[in-house]
């Protein structure tokens, strides 16, 4: 974390949840919710493909927004597999979301699967957001939903966590692109800046 990264705490279903902002240079264009990997397996908000998603987030004028779901860090709570952690996401993006504001949404492997539940709910309640990206989504162990036609999907060749293949089941009946990083695992090591370079592709789109 950049010693300009601000520390902040708000309310959640289940206590108290951690926050970590980074704020752009200039003015803020909009703000980006990042969500983090599976908690039983050492996912937190300092995950670094959930960092390079902030990085991403600030070079295009956005606030990134990281928190630890319930039971990681400062973050109170204890794991609820996914449902809970649904209303975690929740909580924080009606406690950062900024009116009249375009709202992001990313995650990583666990993370995404919340995401896109996130996303379906945020639309159900007539907030849909504006971007969205789910990189390594966890499409074989949580049963992730439809996501908006601009979503941006990326998924490594040789992701041995979670196959491609269980990706592209779940992408084609709704004609969803999926980038393949050739070569690339679950959790894209070395390929952290081009990691980066295209979701600010994508979200400049």
């Amino acid at each position: 974390m950049k010693p300009s990264t601000q520390r902040r705490l708000v309310a959640g279903p289940a206590g108290t949840l951690e926050l970590a902002i980074d704020e752009p240079q200039g003015p803020m264009k909009g703000v980006a919710l990042l969500l983090h990997p599976l908690p039983t397996h050492g996912g937190t908000m300092d995950n670094k493909v959930v960092q390079s998603l902030a990085r991403a987030a600030v070079a295009l004028g956005l606030r990134a927004v990281r928190f630890n779901f319930r039971g990681v860090g400062a973050s109170e709570g204890a794991f609820d597999h996914g449902v809970g952690e649904i209303d975690d996401a929740w909580a924080v993006a009606g406690a950062v979301r900024e009116p009249d504001l375009p709202f992001c949404l990313g995650g990583f492997s666990f993370g995404a699967y919340v995401a896109t539940q996130l996303a379906q709910r945020l639309e159900a309640n007539g907030a849909p957001v504006d971007k969205l990206a789910l990189i390594g989504l966890a499409a074989s162990r949580f049963p992730a939903e439809r996501v908006p036609p601009h979503t941006f999907v990326l998924h490594g060749e040789a992701d041995d966590v979670v196959p491609l293949q269980a990706v592209l089941d779940w992408a084609r009946p709704q004609a969803q692109p999926v980038t393949v990083l050739p070569g690339a695992g679950h959790f894209f090591h070395g390929q952290q800046t081009l990691l980066k370079d295209l979701v600010i592709r994508a979200w400049s789109l």
